[in-house]
């Protein structure tokens, strides 16, 4: 008798199943001799076996509900044969996308068609979706395709089709052996599209990636306005992938990826743009120097084989069109190898190289190296060539990876920079216009912290630092004061010799109860769950500022302009008293919430926010925040792998009558208030000591006291 093989999991399944960390699941081995045994696998990646698992994890009460997105990686695990049907299933998602812009009513039908009609609606979809996505030669469904096909459907229908996605995405990897593949964070991503719009505010149209990976950097420049995207990725399974995610982010830009190594087997050979972003591989000695010697793409001089990272900067500046701009990620090391000065000596003299920004530790992979942007331009040789180069140390700002101080101090540089480079005075030890006589040295070592750590004394103003000192000394104060007063010890008696038992609800019931409703920043044609489209006015030129992550998880007003906001989508306006949610996951897995003030009415949700508006007769909106952004909460609630976000869905919140509510409502916004004001106090507290710091080393300030008796 055949018996259906249950499915085989890795540690990381297992984490993702039940919530937890990669770290909790290696516990649960060590110290619990009834976790499963190994099934299969190796000595150092083992795997177990998925009904095993779960039984464990239910007898614990460790197994939280099975989720459609769960329901399709085992479709796809039990599938007989390699990860290939996963790469054959992402044109179904594109058709469900599609679908649910044209005809929305009809998707959630398709996963109960009898098995001879879905499988030829899913044999049609080849034809329109296939020839887009890299690596799909013969995306054939034979009967056993069923399962999956069901199982991808229902969780397009109940998840979204990025979610889909990113579950077919980590099949892929895993056949792919993917190890050493990793994403570009969000906020760097969006960083270096920034970099990337002119002084008059224009953003570049056409735009390629030649290691796209999983398309973040590509979805970053489509978010900014870019209309033409392309990519090229070695890998098939982050290539494909990144191209359905591109067409469903952006479905009004132009897509083109495609697959192979970009250094050796070029597949936008001849094509220029007007951008480009790259987050190039590191190290990878074999990167075809003796094949390319004499490749036509080095202009600057051939890479010596240790200098991979020189050729990606050289492949890049030929794909672009004179005056066009490059945004590369770089190790620190290239700025000053011995190997390659003589490349960089000739970027500099050539005006090639406008800037270059030194990034905290942490801020992308690999996380204990303070990584590099380097900004570059293809010379106009009809122009004359700047005489200085722009170099920013925003490495200083490594407590707890400040993306907002970290964006605010590399663009406050760099758009004035670019604007008047003649009048541009930089701030001192942090940012400065450096003569690139002075980096045409033996050495020509372009760390920012070695130039603009040094600067000469009679750039310092004496006055201009000792009234600035005043001003941030006054602000410190203030923090302090506000910080001292919420720090008095509070009442918080403990609930008994147990923690309170409560029953909860999901977002998703609270839904379809009409407790709230949930906006986000979405496609025009997508609808909310409750079936009504979004009508939600387009921004004015000018107008309406934009609420955008770094401003919920700062607490901070609405910083985002026009250029911030992705194009071709309905924005909706935010409400005093709605409870905004940060998306994506960044460091330890953490989610920020925080409730709109009523002078935020009426600025507009940017990407990468949840908006939940709750009936105030029902729901306390702080009580709903606190519970939203709980970290089991959001750890249960976190989908996908290299990119993770959460699921709004399966949110959990207590079941409390109102008055309760209000209690903890109250208790949750001390907190909140207690945590912005230990950040206001910490960073003036930086900022003013950094500054003194510069001004008694440089001779521009006195010791307090100096010449009293």
């Amino acid at each position: 008798m055949n018996q259906q093989a249950s499915a085989l999991v890795t540690a990381a399944d297992i984490s993702r199943l039940a919530g937890v960390t990669r770290a909790t699941v290696s516990n649960w081995r060590r110290r619990h001799p009834d976790f499963p045994a190994p099934a299969g696998g190796t000595d150092t990646s083992p795997t177990y076996d998925l009904d095993a698992v779960r039984a464990w994890l239910s007898a614990r009460g460790q197994l939280p509900e099975d989720t459609p997105a769960d329901r399709l990686r085992t479709a796809l695990r039990t599938h007989p044969g390699d990860g290939a049907l996963a790469v054959h299933l992402l044109p179904v998602v594109l058709a469900t996308a599609r679908l649910d812009r044209t005809w929305p009513e009809a998707l959630p039908t398709l996963p109960e068609l009898r098995d001879d009609a879905l499988l030829r609606w899913a044999r049609s979809t080849v034809d329109d979706g296939a020839d887009d996505i890299p690596g799909i030669v013969d995306a054939t469904y034979g009967p056993d395709a069923t399962g999956p096909l069901r199982a991808l459907l229902r969780c397009v229908v109940a998840d979204g089709a990025e979610t889909a996605t990113d579950v077919l995405a980590e099949r892929l990897l895993e056949d792919a052996g993917g190890t050493g593949t990793y994403l570009t964070p969000r906020p760097l991503a969006d960083l270096m599209a920034r970099l990337l719009t002119g002084s008059a505010g224009a953003f570049p149209a056409s735009v390629l990636d030649p290691a796209c990976g999983t398309g973040s950097l590509l979805a970053a420049a489509a978010s900014a306005g870019a209309t033409a995207l392309h990519g090229q990725d070695v890998l098939v399974a982050q290539a494909a992938p990144a191209a359905v995610r591109l067409r469903l982010s952006a479905p009004g830009a132009a897509v083109s990826v495609r697959t192979g190594d970009s250094l050796r087997s070029d597949a936008f050979k001849g094509l220029t743009v007007d951008a480009v972003l790259c987050n190039p591989p590191y190290g990878v000695r074999d990167w075809g120097h003796d094949d390319l010697a004499y490749d036509q793409r080095w202009a600057y001089g051939v890479p010596p084989k240790g200098e991979p990272e020189l050729a990606w900067v050289q492949h890049c500046l030929a794909h672009l069109t004179p005056r066009g701009r490059a945004v590369l990620l770089m190790p620190p090391a290239v700025a000053e190898r011995t190997a390659g000065r003589r490349i960089r000596a000739q970027l500099v003299r050539d005006g090639a190289l406008r800037a270059v920004v030194s990034l905290p530790q942490g801020a992308a992979t690999p996380l204990h190296i303070g990584l590099h942007l380097w900004v570059l331009e293809r010379p106009d040789p009809q122009a004359e060539a700047p005489g200085t180069v722009l170099l920013v140390d925003a490495a200083a700002e490594t407590r707890d990876l400040d993306w907002t101080a970290v964006h605010n101090t590399v663009l406050s540089a760099w758009r004035p920079y670019l604007a008047d480079q003649g009048d541009f005075t930089g701030t001192p030890g942090t940012a400065g216009a450096v003569p690139i006589t002075d980096l045409l040295n033996e050495a020509v070592d372009l760390t920012p912290a070695r130039h603009v750590r040094t600067a000469p004394r009679q750039a310092l103003r004496p006055a201009l630092l000792a009234r600035q000192a005043s001003e941030l000394y006054d602000q410190l104060r203030e923090a302090a004061t506000d910080l001292a007063d919420l720090s008095t010890d509070g009442d918080w008696p403990p609930a008994g010799d147990r923690p309170r038992d409560w029953r909860t609800a999901t977002v998703a019931d609270l839904l379809r109860g009409g407790a709230l409703s949930f906006l986000r920043t979405a496609p025009a044609s997508r609808r909310t769950r409750s079936g009504q489209p979004l009508s939600q006015p387009e921004p004015e030129p000018g107008g309406r500022p934009a609420l955008l992550p770094v401003d919920v998880s700062e607490n901070r007003p609405a910083s985002g302009t026009e250029a911030d906001l992705p194009t071709g989508v309905a924005l909706p306006l935010v409400q005093e008293s709605d409870v905004l949610l940060t998306e994506i996951l960044l460091g330890e897995r953490t989610a920020v919430a925080r409730v709109v003030e009523a002078d935020e009415t009426g600025c507009f949700l940017g990407p990468s926010l949840l908006l939940f508006r709750p009936d105030r007769r029902r729901l306390d909106p702080w009580f709903l925040a606190g519970f939203l952004a709980a970290e089991q909460n959001v750890n249960a609630a976190a989908t996908g792998t290299s990119l993770v976000r959460v699921d709004p869905r399966r949110l959990r919140v207590p079941l409390l009558p109102l008055a309760e509510q209000q209690r903890y409502g109250a208790a949750f916004r001390r907190l909140h208030e207690l945590r912005t004001a230990a950040r206001r106090a910490d960073r003036a507290a930086e900022e003013v000591t950094r500054l003194l710091g510069t001004g008694l080393t440089g001779g521009a300030l006195l010791p307090d006291g100096h010449g009293s008796a």
